[in-house]
């Protein structure tokens, strides 16, 4: 890489990139090593099961990152497909280019680290505490918490599999807080 500033090649390698609901952003058995930065929209990471059913892994709303850990972190082709479910603006980066511009600028490299690298280790962490530590009500009010308007946005299923649950469990915790509320 040329001698240039850090900042000025990091902005010419980023890429605004549009998706339209069910265009494809990373295949399942992809090695793809493209970061996203959702700034609109909505992009769902799901699995298909050995019944060929989808189960919704995540759902990534504006402000969120999105990249294929798989690959990145184990080496390994990815075990999910990340498809756009709304109109999706995002910016892109070459992972590879952003970890060389990280090991060549020391300023980069907290950024690295808190943006991206923590950023989306909490999330995957935090979710698996959820389901290990919160019950299903609980869990649904920190999902509510933590992405207030997902629920206008995704279909009850989707929201179920995140959250653990059949739709027909998260219907009955909609049910018991609204009786409450009453």
């Amino acid at each position: 890489m040329k001698k240039i500033k850090p900042i000025l090649a990091l902005l010419r390698n980023v890429k605004s990139r549009t998706f339209q609901p069910g265009e494809v952003l990373i295949t399942e058995g992809s090695s793809n090593k493209e970061l996203f930065f959702i700034r609109k929209g909505l992009v769902r990471c799901f699995y298909i099961n050995s019944t060929a059913d989808e189960i919704t892994f995540q759902l990534f709303p504006e402000s969120n990152i999105v990249l294929n850990f798989h690959t990145l972190l184990f080496d390994e082709p990815s075990k999910f497909v990340y498809v756009a479910y709304e109109p999706t603006k995002a910016y892109s980066i070459d992972y590879d280019f952003l970890m060389k511009l990280t090991y060549e600028n020391a300023k980069f490299l907290e950024l690295n680290r808190s943006f991206i690298g923590k950023r989306a280790i909490k999330q995957a962490f935090m979710r698996i505490e959820s389901l290990v530590f919160l019950t299903p009500e609980e869990r649904y009010i920190k999902y509510l918490q933590d992405y207030p308007n997902i629920v206008n946005r995704a279909p009850d299923k989707y929201i179920a599999n995140v959250l653990g649950i059949t739709p027909v469990s998260l219907s009955r915790i909609r049910n018991r807080m609204a009786n409450r509320k009453r």
